[in-house]
């Protein structure tokens, strides 16, 4: 279902990026600038770097690829909301262009509502704060506070981020058996812009204040 959901998102940013003219811009489009990127480090930046989507009412849609995100400017389907003076630059055959960090569709685009988000790993490590639920070290695993093998859900409400040392000590065991509390009550988060945390590991610091508290 979660992957679903992204397949959603992300045909929103390709139809409204494909135009009658969108498959020849995508194709005029250059490498990014060799003068803002170390050498060989170019093809790797298409691939890696992400432009935060918002619909014309500010709300956050998706992460685009940073080649959807430059198409949808050029064809004149978005608006840029946020710059990146220290980004990548891309060159057309008749414009050169700085990749903005934050772009909004010009036109609104109704999404699915669906009332609860689906659980990622990435949801949830942003969801605990990239902290662990029973020390407060930084987490790098996912545990199950009542363990599957005795019942427990794979669920927002049985699942927090959870540091390796924890982790491997907790084990199969319940909470009770170690004298261990949790140092947040795990529950569901609520948000549209839940469902983008789900789909990425690092935010760009630019995006924050589009995305509400829980991104913080």
């Amino acid at each position: 279902m979660a992957q679903r959901k992204r397949n959603q998102l992300n045909r929103v940013g390709h139809r409204a990026a494909v135009g009658r003219s969108g498959s020849s811009v995508a194709t005029a489009l250059h490498p990014v600038d060799t003068a803002m990127s170390p050498p060989g480090e170019a093809t790797s930046v298409w691939g890696r770097r992400r432009v935060l989507l918002l619909n014309s009412t500010y709300e956050p849609l998706t992460a685009l690829p940073m080649r959807r995100a430059i198409v949808m400017l050029l064809c004149g389907k978005a608006d840029v909301v946020h710059d990146d003076p220290a980004g990548p630059v891309i060159h057309s055959a008749t414009r050169t262009i700085a990749v903005p960090s934050v772009i909004r569709l010009r036109t609104f685009v109704r999404v699915p509502y669906r009332a609860r988000v689906p659980m990622t790993r990435a949801a949830l490590m942003h969801r605990d704060r990239f902290r662990c639920a029973y020390c407060g070290a930084k987490a790098d695993t996912v545990d199950h506070v009542v363990p599957r093998c005795l019942g427990g859900e794979h669920s927002w409400e049985n699942c927090v981020a959870c540091c390796a040392s924890c982790n491997h000590r907790k084990a199969d065991k319940l909470l009770s058996e170690l004298g261990w509390t949790l140092r947040v009550t795990p529950t569901p988060p609520k948000g549209q812009h839940w469902r983008l945390l789900s789909t990425v590991k690092e935010l760009d610091p630019a995006w924050v204040r589009y995305l509400g508290e829980g991104a913080a």
